[in-house]
């Protein structure tokens, strides 16, 4: 008789950071309690408490010595599974930088904020566009770090990329504190439509009521993601530790975990891991 495949459980979403704070200003009086240094020793303790094998870390910084750091990181903790690193997509210099890094088993894919350009459309810019033409060749994902005010430009990039790995982070950031869903429900559906784009049960907590927030407030917009992305789309990340501003990981664990309960076990190992396995082409 087969052995039974054991799933792993995979936080396909955090970060590390050496604080300091020029390089982390967006890291305000608010969230004083990310103004400290977060690395591999701080989180392995969270993962093996709450049972989670292995992690996806992706970018704080937009630099190229972010990545390196990351992937020195990621070669001396082997629960570190994957990078999400940074790269200049409109850099003259983008293919070396990507032949560089992709030379590493554990760099597997690019994020870049979108979310702080001025420019709304900065996705959609000829220079950006060329540049993430490249990372497909190189067997590279993106994660899309957005607004919900970003969506339709979204949709109209992945459009231009039928085969590039796409995910969205912290569900494009909703508006959960106000209770605000339609607007961004029908854009995510539109989105939704290409199946090369994947999507991250992250970041949730830092967008509701920080002081007074409860699982009850999240359920309409994973609710949301499970119909129009199915479970097989969909991945746990714990965005720790810029989440622990508001929740515990076990609470931000918890959230995910009761949300699916009611799925298959098979649906349930999907979510908290084996998608993200799939998705970043992790080696475990």
């Amino acid at each position: 008789m087969d052995k039974k495949k054991r799933s792993f459980r995979v936080d396909a979403h955090q970060h590390f950071w050496v604080y300091n704070k020029e390089e982390y200003k967006w890291i305000d009086i608010s969230m004083a309690k990310l103004q400290r240094d977060f690395l591999p020793s701080h989180l392995n303790k969270e993962l093996k408490k709450n049972g989670i094998d292995f992690c996806v870390t992706v970018q704080a910084r937009q630099t190229i010595q972010e990545t390196k750091w990351l992937l020195k990181l990621a070669q001396n903790n082997s629960f570190i599974k994957g990078i999400v690193g940074w790269v200049d997509l409109t850099s003259n210099s983008l293919e070396k930088d990507l032949k560089q890094f992709a030379a590493y088993k554990k760099f597997k894919g690019v994020r870049h904020v979108l979310q702080d350009e001025d420019d709304d459309r900065y996705m959609l810019r000829p220079d950006f566009i060329q540049g993430l033409s490249q990372l497909e060749k190189f067997g590279l994902t993106y994660d899309i770090l957005i607004y919900p005010r970003h969506i339709k430009y979204a949709c109209a990039l992945v459009g231009k990329f039928p085969c590039q790995k796409f995910i969205i982070d912290h569900l494009a950031k909703p508006l959960i504190k106000e209770g605000k869903i339609k607007l961004w429900k029908k854009d995510m559906q539109e989105l939704a439509k290409a199946d090369n784009v994947f999507c991250k049960l992250s970041g949730m907590v830092t967008e509701t009521n920080w002081e007074n927030w409860k699982q009850e407030d999240f359920i309409p917009y994973m609710e949301t993601l499970l119909e129009i992305f199915g479970p097989d789309r969909l991945l746990f990340g714990s965005d720790w530790p810029v989440c622990t501003v508001v929740a515990k990981y076990e609470q931000v664990l918890g959230i995910v975990i009761d949300f699916i309960h009611s799925l298959s076990q098979a649906e349930q190992d999907h979510i908290m891991g084996q998608n993200a396995i799939d998705f970043y082409n992790l080696e475990v």
